[in-house]
C-alpha cells in the first residue's frame, strides 16, 4: 500500500505510518490522514479466514459436532459465504479430520502449524500462506460461531475500507439479558462516541455508581484486521491486562493501537460447550433473523 507526498511526490509504504497520524516526508512535509486519498492507496481485497482447532478443552471436537445434520464448521463457512464482500472464505486448521470434513463439503482449507498459542497466530500464518497483500482486509470469524447474519462481514470491514490507517475493527451489541452483564464468559466493551474501543473486560463495565441505569455492550468475537497490522500484532509482547483478563484484543490497546467498534443489531451465536447447542436451537426455532442468500465462494 503506497502513499504519495502531495508536496514532492515521494512514495512511501503506508506501513511506515505504523498506524499513527503523521509521517514526516524527506522534503519536510508532514503527511497526514487528510492527505490520504483513494487514488494514492491500493484497493484492498477482503478475505474471511476461520481458524478451527479440534482440541477445545470445554468441547473437544467442536468443529465436527453435528447440528441440523451438518458439522458446526460447515455452518460457519456457509454463513460467511452468504456475504458478497469476501474474495474468498477459507478455514485454517492444523487437524486433518477438520480438513477432510471441509474438503468433503466443498470448502476451502489451509493447513497451519499445530503449535499456535492462539487463533490469531493461526490466522496470521494462514494469511501469509495464502499470499495476501499488506493492504488486504482479513475478517476473523470464530470457528465456533455457526449462526450469524452475513451483514456483519460488511459491518466489521467498512471502517477499514473507509480509513486506510485504521489497523483493526470489531463488533459490539447491546446486552438485553440481565444475566449476561455479570457473566465472565460474556465480554463487555466500552467505546467512545467516535467508535474507538476504550476497554474490554469480563467484569461489568462501566460501573453504574449512582444506579442511574446504563446500556451495557457485549463484544462479538469477530475482528477485521489490515494484513500489515496482523503481521505486526502477532509479534507484539503480551501485555499485563491481556494476561489478567485473558483477552487478546487488549494487547492492541495496551500497545497504543486503535480498535474501531461498530454496534450491530444482527444475531450472532457462538458455541462454547455442548449445552450451547440447545440455546442455538432455541434461537433458530424462534426465527429471529433470516441469513440472506447464498453466494458461495
Amino acid at each position: 500500500m503506497a502513499v504519495i507526498c502531495p508536496k514532492c511526490g515521494r512514495q512511501y509504504d503506508v506501513i511506515l505510518f505504523d498506524f499513527r497520524d503523521i509521517l514526516l516526508c524527506e522534503c519536510g512535509y508532514k503527511i497526514s490522514k487528510d492527505d490520504l486519498h483513494r487514488r494514492y492507496v491500493k484497493e484492498a481485497d477482503i478475505y474471511v479466514i476461520i481458524p478451527a482447532r479440534y482440541a477445545a478443552k470445554r468441547f473437544p471436537g467442536k468443529p465436527l459436532a453435528l447440528w441440523q445434520e451438518r458439522p458446526l464448521i460447515q455452518h460457519v463457512y456457509e454463513c460467511a459465504c452468504k456475504s458478497s464482500l469476501p474474495k474468498a472464505v477459507v478455514i485454517a486448521t492444523d487437524d486433518e479430520r477438520i480438513a477432510q470434513c471441509v474438503e468433503g463439503f466443498g470448502g476451502k482449507v489451509v493447513m497451519t502449524a499445530p503449535d499456535h498459542a492462539s487463533g490469531t497466530d493461526r490466522l496470521a500464518e494462514a494469511a501469509n500462506l495464502l499470499g495476501l497483500k499488506a493492504e488486504d482486509i482479513i475478517v476473523n470469524v470464530q470457528g465456533d460461531m455457526p449462526y450469524f447474519h452475513p451483514e456483519i462481514i460488511a459491518e466489521v470491514s467498512q471502517p477499514l475500507l473507509e480509513d486506510p490507517l485504521l489497523p483493526m475493527s470489531t463488533l459490539a451489541q447491546r446486552i438485553s439479558l440481565k444475566e449476561e452483564i455479570a457473566d465472565p464468559n460474556c465480554v463487555k466493551v466500552v467505546f467512545s462516541p467516535t467508535g474507538r474501543a476504550i476497554y474490554f473486560s469480563r467484569s461489568p463495565i462501566p460501573y453504574d455508581r449512582d444506579k442511574k441505569g446504563i446500556t451495557y455492550y457485549k463484544h462479538l468475537g469477530i475482528y477485521g484486521y489490515r494484513k500489515a497490522f496482523l503481521d505486526k500484532f502477532v509479534k507484539l509482547e503480551q501485555t499485563p491486562l491481556e494476561k489478567i483478563e485473558k483477552l487478546e484484543q487488549l494487547r492492541a490497546l495496551e500497545h497504543g493501537y486503535s480498535i474501531f467498534v461498530t454496534e450491530t443489531k444482527h444475531t450472532a451465536i457462538d458455541v462454547n460447550v455442548p449445552e450451547d447447542l440447545e440455546k442455538l436451537e432455541k434461537v433458530v426455532g424462534e426465527g429471529k433473523e433470516a441469513q440472506g442468500g447464498n453466494n458461495g465462494k
